[in-house]
């Protein structure tokens, strides 16, 4: 049975007392002293970008990874485009994307002039579902992209099966998953480039960041080169030349890192273990107080996987509610509760449906699951007291509208 609230506990967007008076946001980075200390330690030293921290940071990040390469770049953005830009996207060539993402993941392949073909997803995982990849591989196919949502790892055992059998380049849109682990395997090393955000609200953060991993040192080489303008030398190698010379084979853009950036990522990194632990314990307690709450349901996670929490993600069952989810949304910020929703289908937003001739009933059970999902507070840096409030909250709104 779901827990009853009592009929003067008032929901706050109906006049009542909210659960928090300040809003809790769903997501946030932790910067302490340390991570202080190694940005401005930094800022004191003679090179600010294309400096040696630069290096530094992608062998470290490769190793917590166990791959060979790390290519940093400005954020996660650029490491998609990178990746595309490596295995030679182009006009004619189709990638396949799960459509529950953020549009990065497609906007990425038109970067390039690609055309990205949005696949469903498993209704239980919100993950890219291998046998809607598998129907969609035609003659123009180049790659496919798997997406970490929520923190957990995609199926890339069957989707590698996919990709050999195909001919096709595998990727990993890991931005909410560093930290995760796959049949042991940690994120990073699970596909043939596997791009990071390093935005604050992922579990580590060089305020903007992105990173892609790789074992394939040419597509490093690449990757480095068109983060820098497509120049094929660096400023330091043409000093210890003296020479000024350089030359552009083809253009690239400016998706530098900084040096005072990397400073602050290998000061996370080391740290990164343990907030995915703090993020796990979290999102262990919602899954304690939600289980005898028949109106919500827990995103499923597999015992294969080990999720790394970006989010939190919950699935409402409107056919036991009053309300549908704008109401339910509305009445948890009322609360001071800053839910979110984590994606609307891509297939289904106007740039798409213009320029690629998407349309709803392509991806059914995406678009149903999109109806129903809700993004609950998870970081770090939340409180028993802010994990409490959490609760109460969906507790309070949930119960007030069960049918």
């Amino acid at each position: 049975m779901e827990t009853t609230v009592q009929d003067t506990d008032a929901l706050a967007i109906s006049g009542g007392e909210p659960v928090r008076e300040e809003t809790l946001a769903y997501g946030g980075q932790t910067i302490e002293e340390d991570d202080i200390n190694a940005v401005a330690e930094t800022l004191r030293a003679d090179l600010l970008t294309t400096g040696p921290k630069v290096d530094a940071f992608e062998k470290v990040f490769a190793d917590f990874v166990g791959t060979e390469e790390a290519v940093a770049v400005s954020n996660g953005t650029a490491a998609l485009h990178a990746a595309m830009h490596a295995i030679d996207i182009g006009p004619g060539d189709e990638v396949i994307v799960p459509t529950i993402t953020f549009a990065a993941t497609a906007n990425s392949v038109t970067f390039e002039g690609g055309t990205p073909v949005f696949a469903d997803v498993d209704p239980d995982t919100l993950l890219l579902d291998p046998e809607s990849v598998e129907e969609r591989v035609g003659p123009d196919t180049k790659a496919i992209v798997g997406v970490d949502y929520m923190g957990q790892p995609c199926r890339y055992d069957t989707l590698r099966d996919i990709a050999e059998t195909h001919d096709l380049v595998l990727l990993d849109d890991a931005c909410h998953a560093i930290g995760g682990r796959y049949k042991g395997r940690p994120v990073g090393s699970l596909a043939d480039l596997n791009t990071f955000s390093l935005h604050p609200v992922k579990n580590m953060t060089t305020g903007e960041g992105g990173m892609i991993t790789t074992d394939d040192a040419g597509w490093a080489e690449k990757m480095r080169q068109f983060r820098n303008h497509g120049i094929t030398s660096t400023h330091h190698e043409r000093t210890e030349e003296g020479s000024w010379y350089y030359e552009i084979p083809e253009a690239g853009y400016n998706y530098r890192l900084t040096d005072f950036q990397c400073a602050l990522g290998m000061s996370q990194l080391g740290k990164l273990p343990g907030w995915v632990e703090r993020r796990r314990e979290i999102a262990g307690r919602y899954d304690e107080a939600f289980h005898s709450m028949e109106s919500i349901e827990p995103v499923e996670r597999r015992d294969d996987a080990t999720c790394a929490y970006h989010l939190y993600v919950i699935r409402l069952a409107l056919d036991q509610l009053q309300a549908d989810r704008k109401t339910l949304f509305e009445a948890l910020q009322a609360e001071g509760i800053g839910v979110n929703v984590h994606y609307i289908p891509v297939h289904l937003q106007p740039h798409y449906r213009k320029n690629f001739g998407t349309e709803s009933g392509l991806c059914p059970k995406a678009e149903a699951a999109y109806e129903r999902i809700l993004t609950l507070p998870v970081f770090p840096r939340m409180t028993e007291s802010d994990v409490e409030d959490v609760i109460r909250a969906v507790r309070k709104v949930v119960s007030t509208y069960r049918r």
